[in-house]
């Protein structure tokens, strides 16, 4: 199984609803560090999984459509608790919708997975895999 990576970051600020979340049921800011995994069984003809950088710019965008706001405002997210699990699957979904529509490469029937992984911090992660 071959992958690539790419790796971003994201500043939110939201509230999580349930008293298992304690203190952060208040309004509280996040950064996240993103990575986006694309997996293939096999290359495709010019010998890649995807383009490096047009993987970058498509993690950007879909990012930078979540970045310094408050995500409890966001439309899109109705009533999503933006939990980490949650966020890594919204940008997942977002950014297969990218995939699908050729922003990381003309030729992605090839791809098998797509992880996302939002590091809360250097010990504490949660990721999200699905179909491309």
């Amino acid at each position: 199984m071959f992958s690539v990576t790419v790796r971003d970051h994201v500043m939110v600020a939201h509230s999580l609803r349930g008293e298992v979340f304690g203190p952060a049921q208040r309004l509280h800011g996040a950064t996240y560090v993103v990575d986006a995994t694309f997996r293939a069984a096999q290359l495709d003809d010019d010998g890649l999984v995807v383009d490096i950088a047009a993987a970058t710019v498509a993690l950007a965008a879909v990012l930078a459509d979540l970045a310094h706001r408050n995500l409890d405002d966001d439309p899109t997210l109705g009533d999503v608790n933006t939990t980490t699990e949650r966020l890594a699957q919204v940008v997942a979904d977002r950014l297969a919708d990218r995939v699908a529509g050729g922003e990381v490469g003309a030729d992605v029937g090839h791809l098998t997975g797509l992880a996302v992984t939002l590091h809360e911090s250097h010990v504490a992660w949660a990721s999200y895999e699905r179909a491309p």
